[in-house]
């Protein structure tokens, strides 16, 4: 994992729907449960973000040192506000030391559209 901010792919010219982010990481061995409880604790300060649409931790079933985050913003300037949020640079430091290699990001477009309401 790393300190630095990704730097966001632009939106494609005709993209209506929201920015989308996915991040994985694998825990060290004996870390699994602390890596948990810390992404656990981005989800109420996150949804409170104006900016949030989405958020949601997922372990995989198979190997439980894998986990997957998904975190849906109205827009890429919503997630960059969110990036720069302290709470995230604190959030990172504390991951380094327990996870192995960096964390590996995905952003992507949203093909289908959303529920009424959202």
């Amino acid at each position: 994992m790393s300190d630095a901010r990704p730097v966001l792919p632009e939106p494609d010219a005709d993209e209506t729907g929201p920015y989308t982010h996915l991040g994985f990481c694998q825990a060290k061995p004996g870390c699994e449960d602390e890596v948990e409880q810390l992404i656990l604790g981005l989800v109420e300060p996150l949804r409170a973000e104006e900016g949030s649409i989405e958020f949601h931790v997922h372990r995989d079933r198979a190997d439980r040192s894998q986990f997957v985050i998904y975190e849906m913003f109205r827009s890429k300037q919503d997630l960059e506000k969110h990036l720069a949020e302290p709470y995230v640079g604190e959030f990172v430091r504390a991951m380094q030391p327990l996870v192995q290699g960096p964390l590996r990001q995905q952003f992507l477009r949203m093909s289908s559209t959303l529920p009424a309401g959202e």
